[in-house]
């Protein structure tokens, strides 16, 4: 087991910020750790990192209890705050070979992180002249110099534009073929495109744990329809599949059916049969966003 947390809870003063949090990760998976601003999540990553200790419970990163074995949970696990801290007077593999003997492995290893996280072409630079893309890949390069196998993730695409984001996740799904990857996102369309699993968190406690494959197995199909005049939810009860009708406004209704198979056409042979004219026909089927906003909106 990569990671390991039993009965979590942080308190910072009277606030608690984890509630009796419990979750497993296990090696190779990459799992996105989801949740509102002020959810727990950065306070869990500093957790796990040995950044801070927990008020109650017990978590461990491969074996090693992050309490007790900091120094070996340190050894293991590769880490990239969300306010990446680099010391932007320093040349790229100035700052990198600093690291390096902070963490005493061989200089030989920042031409492999360089290479391996695609800084080559700034890697002459000071890391003040960056673009924020390329700090953010200064930082991967450094979380990864001493080879950890387990990657710890706060908002690692926070702030980057649309080409950024393309080559950051490629590269984090690519490092989650050989290392377990712990990240956290607001980013919905990020975890459907690296991660295996999702857990999200909400003022402080787990509310789903779910992978992604399992969440498209179980999406319900939601269709949005608008009528002519106002229909009784019982008539439309008769749909087959039908789970819930909701009368959304006016004469629009959101229908949701238990089923992958496209409800459209019964629901035109439904109009049709009952005297109806559709003005407008969507298909809204239940997605991650929509899960997430579900489980954590006031």
């Amino acid at each position: 087991m990569s990671i390991e947390v039993n009965n979590i809870t942080k308190l910072y003063a009277d606030q608690k910020a984890l509630n009796n949090v419990s979750f497993k990760v296990d090696k190779g998976e990459i799992v996105g750790f989801l949740g509102p601003n002020g959810a727990g999540k950065s306070t869990m990553m500093k957790i796990l990192t040995t950044y801070i200790d927990a008020s109650e419970g017990e978590a461990k990163v491969n074996d090693f209890d992050v309490q007790t074995q900091a120094r070996e949970v340190q050894k293991r696990v590769g880490y990239l705050p969300e306010h990446n801290p680099l010391y932007l007077d320093m040349y790229v593999k100035e700052y990198l070979a600093f690291n390096a003997d902070v963490y005493q492995v061989s200089k030989s290893r920042i031409a492999d992180v360089i290479e391996l996280t695609g800084l080559t072409p700034e890697a002459h630079k000071k890391i003040g002249q960056l673009s924020k893309g390329y700090r953010q890949r200064v930082g991967l390069a450094n979380a990864l110099l001493h080879d950890p196998e387990v990657l710890i993730l706060d908002e690692p695409t926070t702030g980057l534009d649309p080409n950024q984001l393309v080559e950051i996740r490629h590269l984090i799904k690519s490092l989650g073929e050989e290392k377990t990857v712990f990240l956290s996102t607001h980013i919905m369309q990020e975890v459907e495109a690296i991660c295996d699993r999702v857990i999200i968190i909400n003022k402080g406690e787990i509310v789903a744990d779910k992978k992604l494959s399992d969440l498209k197995a179980d999406q319900e199909q939601i269709i949005e329809v608008e009528f002519d005049y106002r229909v009784e939810d019982v008539l439309m009860n008769r749909l087959q599949h039908i789970q819930n009708v909701k009368n959304t406004h006016d004469f629009i209704y959101e229908l949701t059916f238990s089923t992958k198979k496209d409800m459209r056409p019964m629901v035109f042979d439904f109009a049709h049969d009952n005297g109806l004219k559709i003005l407008q026909l969507n298909q809204k089927n239940k997605n991650l966003e929509s899960l997430f906003r579900e489980l954590t909106i006031e």
